[in-house]
């Protein structure tokens, strides 16, 4: 039988999914799985790596079973995943050390505060692209080598093996052949220099992370290794790319050339202007980040980062329980003119791009007696698309880039209340691919151009295709006056500080 698909992992926040495109671009088969999120402490945010394993495999199967497909069908595997999130564990049994510490996770808050105190901001900012923040790896890497007994000689001794979860998942594939990552992957650990392309021997020795436990960092398009016989799915499929959900967007999306644009609304949200073979360095809170690493070249990216999106929709659902499930909130939404003033900050995590504040905290304002659920759900959709406001406003400014259309995709993208209110407010079109799992089909267009069950770019921008087009219809003057709310709602959520 001949390769008829590429087979996606895509190890999101939340949901797991196994996602298998054919020689179109279409999706074949999907299936998904969430897992438990683990909140053990007031901004801490971890998940067990088994369970993201374990997961993984499932949803895997599933789809090899809804396709009729074998190994022999496969053509190759693309990892795309949550990126700054971090997995270490043990070289020769495989076992986690430690919890996953997620990207939300804000325990090394005050970490961040002494490196600036440092005077490492600068330096960080021109080596890695990023600003210093919890939301990064380098932190978590040395609070798990700090607070694991026994952590950090076994780390010095090399019998530790640090990944973000695309190494965590590439070394289970391979059982344990291939220690790997991918340069958009090493790009967001805070250790990372992107225009050396190495690990920064100065960040290493500042938060104590020794090399012995980093992956070795590869072009996002490459075979890393097969699949090893311990592994369920079957023996001797390519696994032939890694890329960071974000990054695996933008590929997804054909955004091959400088200027295109795209917003991811995930777990959080992610707006990734591509800058070519330069990078753009911001002076507004947006990020210099690794686009991908393809053909012996690497390209770049300006991103700005939002870290509640989706998420805040699961809040509503799972904390406050107004909702049972996202698609509710679109028809709630439209049961109601306005938020009848009521804004939603949802600063649960503090506020990435463009104010990264990590103090800041969520906030409902605007209540009166007249404040209901549909208000409040109205507004908790709404703060997305405001967030997305900002960021597009500064990195504008930062680039000299017009951007006169926004690409968009991730599982939020469905809700069309959602993607009009952006377009709205934007005074751009919005327009919605009919494939939305961009992150997936990024991965899996890149493992099959490693593994030539795609010829070039060309081919793979003739497979990406519209679904809805939606254009502005709000009057500007309207637009002004909610968004000059929404900054003020901003500032009364920055104004918070615990004591």
């Amino acid at each position: 039988m001949s390769h008829r698909y590429v087979m996606a992992l895509d190890a999101g926040t939340t949901c797991i999914r196994a996602i298998l495109f054919d020689k179109t671009g279409s999706i074949a088969a999907a299936a998904s799985q969430e897992f438990p999120q683990l909140y053990p402490h007031p901004g801490w945010v971890e998940h067990n790596p088994l369970n993201i394993w374990n997961a993984q495999v499932t949803v895997a199967e599933q789809v090899l079973r809804q396709a009729g497909c074998g190994v022999e069908g496969v053509a190759a595997i693309g990892v795309t995943n949550q990126r700054e999130t971090v997995v270490v564990w043990d070289r020769a049994t495989g076992e986690p050390l430690y919890n996953a510490i997620l990207w939300q996770d804000r325990r090394t808050a005050a970490m961040c505060e002494d490196l600036k105190a440092r005077d490492l901001e600068e330096h960080i900012r021109r080596v890695t692209g990023l600003i210093v923040d919890a939301n990064f790896s380098g932190t978590k890497i040395k609070w798990i080598l700090d607070h694991v007994p026994g952590a950090r000689k076994r780390a010095e001794r090399g019998e530790l093996a640090f990944g973000t979860v695309d190494s965590w998942l590439i070394w289970n594939l391979t059982g344990g052949a291939a220690h790997v990552t991918d340069y958009t992957n090493a790009s967001r650990t805070m250790l990372f220099d992107i225009t050396c392309l190495d690990w920064d021997q100065q960040l290493l020795d500042e938060l104590g992370v020794p090399r012995a436990i980093l992956p070795e960092v590869r072009p996002s398009c490459e075979v890393y290794g097969h699949t090893d016989e311990s592994v369920s799915l079957g023996t001797g499929i390519p696994v032939a790319a890694a890329i960071g959900d974000q990054q695996g967007a933008l590929f997804g999306q054909a955004c091959f050339t400088a200027g295109s644009f795209k917003v991811t609304y995930g777990t959080g949200a992610s707006l990734v202007l591509n800058t070519a073979d330069k990078p753009v360095f911001s002076q507004r809170g947006m990020l210099t980040t690794i686009a991908w690493g393809v053909d012996g070249t690497v390209e770049y990216a300006m991103e700005g980062l939002i870290f509640m999106a989706a998420s805040s929709i699961q809040w509503l659902r799972d904390q406050l329980q107004i909702v049972h499930d996202a698609k509710e909130t679109e028809h709630v939404a439209r049961q109601v003119p306005d938020t009848g003033g009521v804004y939603v900050v949802p600063a649960f995590v503090g506020l990435a791009a463009p104010y990264w504040d990590q103090y800041a905290r969520g906030a409902i304002l605007g209540l009166t007696r007249g404040t209901n659920r549909k208000h409040i759900i109205r507004a908790t959709l709404e703060s997305i698309a405001y967030q997305v406001r900002d960021v597009i406003g500064c990195m504008k400014d930062d680039s000299g880039i017009t951007i006169r259309e926004i690409k968009v995709d991730g599982g939020a993208t469905a809700n069309d209340f959602l993607m009009q209110f952006q377009a709205d407010l934007l005074g751009v079109p919005v327009l919605r691919p009919s494939v939305i799992e961009s992150s997936a089909r990024g991965a899996a267009f890149l493992a099959g151009l490693a593994t030539g069950f795609w010829k070039d770019r060309a081919e793979l921008t003739g497979n990406v295709h519209l679904d809805r087009r939606f254009t502005p219809e709000m009057d500007p003057a309207q637009v002004d006056r909610l968004y000059a709310g929404w900054q003020r709602a901003v500032g009364r959520a920055r104004e918070w500080e615990e004591h």
